[in-house]
């Protein structure tokens, strides 16, 4: 068996599945079975998802078992088989139910039940305890306190046994929509990245960024950040991308005189921005694709920039820290990296161009990963790692046992998404955001930041997008639907029949267009009606699917914050273990470090970088990345040298103007004054050293 290449994070793991054959064999029994539905079985989805859940039950009931001996142990086994059997039983029961016209008999109830009972144990179990106890207060919502609420949210309740089929068989249940997403896409692409790490993707990923940093002032952090990029590709977890590139990261930047709050920092912020590199980016951009019915593909294309964006200022603020350090020196010259590429990266840059390019010429992700998987292996035998059977066999059950977690949660969060859909609160919540915020779109982008947060202390990432998109990107749209509504009239160029509308309205606007304040007014004072005459006609479908799609991306990124914000952020705390830091001090230097989360989201918001084409998404980024230095500045309060208050007041003004859409002569003007600002302290400081 060749090891050669594989970081010994992945080895370790893979002997010890290999020490426990039936973990071993189920994990990859549920990998071939998944390959084998995704592009061979013609069956339903949701006998799919339902062999899905059971599957994982089972893994996870082997992984995190209650109690491994005794007759406890027995129990905890004999409980685990019953709720796959459970849920297995439900797969042929549901014509049946249909045929008794949605009755259900004690067998269903009983199975039913353990199938619900069994999925918040199976969280409990992987993910802690708060979204067991959401969803034992959600459906208990639909069931009975719900009717004792006064105001908006009363709901005055479903019978059992409705309440029963829906959590189970309901387009938004445990077998629903969310379900399907994760038997499909999610575990594809888990299962590729599987691959990539058993052909020693991950050790080429060190040693590229490496060569990449190593003549570079800050290179032990730069290294850090280009890593977990990379590996952010691969891999469905920031926890777990900070756990396997900190132990080699962390020690390199402490050792290069960073400080071990500073090293984890940079580490967390950098693992949590490769949940939003493509083409992977977590399981949130699958479940994007089905909220928006959005092409996989173009998210994965509008994502770019912003991810570079990201990435560039985690560089600023670590070479502003190596300067205020006094960190200069350079790293020992790393590989040289043709000759590294063509030794060890075949197997990770074939397989992830041809990923990507199978996806912009419209190939299905479930597709394109599985062909990117054939690639791993073809590619891997140009590489010292060669994947045999057995470096196959231990890919698949690798990639499944990566999965349990984002299994059972996908599909348990399916409950709480299924009341909030019954019950209406999604659009409840979201006039809620729209009334408090006054119809300011920042106003209600601080509050969902602030849902975020709070969601994000109790749920994982991807979790925390599906519940917080549910309630939240109605409104988000509406805003922002509103605020291009009022650019459009302003902009002039109005159709005869616009102007007809407007004329009806009291309004005439001149030569063809109105004012700013006079838009404003009008949207703020017309009739309902009228505004839905007026929209189609300004805002075509294409339109409203950028919209959605910018709301959507300002949710996802706003949640992955929680990763690195206190007082609950895993990512920092698992980089905090690895530097020996104090948790909730690295915690607060990782908010200050991944500022990125919650400015490109404004991007996304007030700027065409998503909304755009390619040219003015371009525009943009040329002008946001010397934005995001200025902001650098700011914060740090550090260039060549300390920076006077006046100079940091002038860093925040220009970064405002360099990030907000201003007119282009404005934006050109605040460069030149960046520039000019660069150029005075590099020659202040070589004065300094002479």
């Amino acid at each position: 068996m060749q090891w050669n290449a594989v970081p010994d994070s992945i080895r370790q793991e893979i002997e010890e599945t290999r020490a426990v054959p039936l973990i071993y064999g189920l994990g990859v029994l549920i990998s071939l079975i998944h390959v084998y539905f995704n592009i061979f079985a013609d069956i339903a989805v949701l006998q799919q998802n339902i062999i899905h859940f059971a599957g994982f039950v089972l893994l996870c009931g082997l992984i995190k078992p209650l109690f491994s001996q005794g007759i406890f142990g027995l129990v905890d086994k004999a409980w685990v088989i019953a709720i796959a059997s459970s849920a297995l039983y439900l797969l042929f029961a549901e014509d049946m139910i249909y045929a008794r016209g949605l009755r259900l008999v004690t067998l269903d109830w009983i199975c039913g039940s353990i199938v619900v009972l069994g999925a918040i144990d199976m969280t409990r179990r992987t993910t802690g305890w708060v979204i067991p106890i959401l969803i034992v207060v959600a459906i208990s919502y639909l069931a009975w306190w719900g009717n004792l609420i006064p105001g908006v949210f009363q709901f005055k309740g479903l019978s059992a046994e409705t309440l029963l089929f829906r959590s189970l068989f309901g387009d938004d249940a445990i077998f629903g929509n969310i379900a399907r997403i994760s038997a499909s896409f999610v575990f594809m692409f888990i299962l590729f990245g599987a691959f990539l790490l058993r052909s020693g993707a991950g050790d080429f990923v060190i040693h590229l960024s490496k060569g990449i940093a190593s003549k570079m002032v800050g290179g032990p952090g730069i290294v850090a950040i280009i890593a977990s990029g990379l590996t952010g590709t691969i891999s469905g977890s920031a926890v777990a991308n900070t756990a396997s590139t900190g132990v080699v990261t962390i020690p390199l930047m402490k050792n290069a005189g960073f400080s071990p709050r500073f090293s984890a920092a940079v580490e967390a912020s950098a693992s949590t921005g490769g949940q939003i590199v493509p083409p992977i980016m977590g399981a949130g951009a699958f479940v994007m694709a089905s909220y928006t019915q959005i092409p996989y593909s173009t998210i994965v294309m509008v994502s770019i920039l912003p991810a570079i964006l990201y990435f560039a200022s985690l560089v600023f603020y670590v070479r502003t820290e190596s300067y205020k350090l006094g960190l200069t020196r350079t790293m020992e010259k790393g590989p040289a990296l043709l000759p590294m590429m063509l030794r060890e990266g075949l197997s990770f840059i074939i397989p992830v161009s041809l990923l990507i390019v199978l996806l912009v010429v419209g190939y299905t992700p479930t597709y394109a990963a599985v062909i990117a998987i054939l690639a791993v292996i073809v590619s891997s035998w140009f590489t010292p790692n060669k994947m045999g059977f057995s470096a196959i066999g231990d890919a698949f059950a690798l990639g499944a046992k990566n999965m349990v977690v984002t299994a059972i949660l996908l599909c348990s969060v399916g409950l709480i998404v299924n009341v909030i859909a019954t019950a209406g609160i999604g659009n409840t919540f979201s006039l809620m955001i729209t009334e408090w915020s006054g119809g300011n779109l920042l106003f209600a982008l601080l509050l969902v930041a602030m849902a975020s947060l709070v969601l994000g202390m109790g749920l994982p990432v991807t979790a925390s997008y599906i519940v917080l998109a549910t309630l939240s990107a109605p409104a988000l749209l509406q805003l922002l639907a509103n605020a291009e509504f009022v650019q459009v009239l302003s902009a002039g160029g109005l159709s005869d029949e616009v102007n007809a509308v407007l004329m009806l309205l009291g309004v005439s606007p001149e030569q063809g267009a109105m004012g700013l304040a006079q838009a404003q007014s009008l949207l703020s004072n017309a009739p309902d009606e009228m505004l839905g005459l007026l929209r189609p006609m300004l805002l075509d479908e294409s339109q409203i699917a950028v919209l959605l799609l910018a709301s959507h991306l300002i949710i996802f990124w706003l949640s992955q914050d929680s990763n690195v914000t206190p007082p609950v952020c895993l990512c920092t705390f698992t980089a905090a273990a690895i530097a020996k830091s104090p948790p909730m001090a690295t915690g607060f230097t990782s908010w200050k470090v991944a500022k990125g989360l919650y400015i490109i989201p404004l991007l996304f918001a007030y700027t065409p970088l998503v909304k755009g084409d390619w040219s003015q998404a371009l525009l943009v980024f040329i002008f946001a990345v010397p934005g995001l230095y200025a902001f650098t500045l700011l914060m740090q309060g550090w260039q060549k040298r300390r920076l006077a208050l006046w100079e940091r007041a002038a860093m925040g003004a220009l970064a405002m103007a360099l990030l907000y859409p201003l007119a282009l002569p404005w934006q050109l003007a605040a460069l030149v004054m960046l520039l000019g600002f660069i150029f005075y302290w590099q020659r202040t400081a070589k004065l300094c050293v002479a």
